[in-house]
């Protein structure tokens, strides 16, 4: 999979050090995936979270931080939407970011 916007990563854990390993670690995962739909993502990681419009929520750092994703499968590329807390993510509709 191809990751679009990855510099939201980055940003994200200048801000949050703790999230910087974790997100290495998904974003290096996400690159050598091949999801064709969001089933073989819940095999994964069991606590994503489809959310409709190919948009898929992920858990880091044991729910500390909540990661939108959109998820072209077709042709394999990942669009970061949105990373941050969880009181941030209750604030925005995960199916629209």
């Amino acid at each position: 999979m191809w990751l679009i916007t990855r510099q939201k990563l980055k940003d994200f854990w200048k801000k949050h050090a703790d999230a910087e390993e974790p997100l290495t670690v998904w974003a290096k995962e996400a690159e050598h995936a091949q999801w064709t739909s969001s089933n073989d993502i819940i095999t994964r990681y069991p606590y994503a979270d489809p959310v409709g419009d190919n948009r898929v929520v992920f858990n880091i750092k044991g729910k500390k931080y909540r990661l939108v994703v959109k998820i072209h499968y077709n042709t394999k590329v990942v669009y970061i939407r949105f990373i941050g807390t969880h009181a941030e993510y209750n604030k925005i509709n995960a199916e629209t970011i």
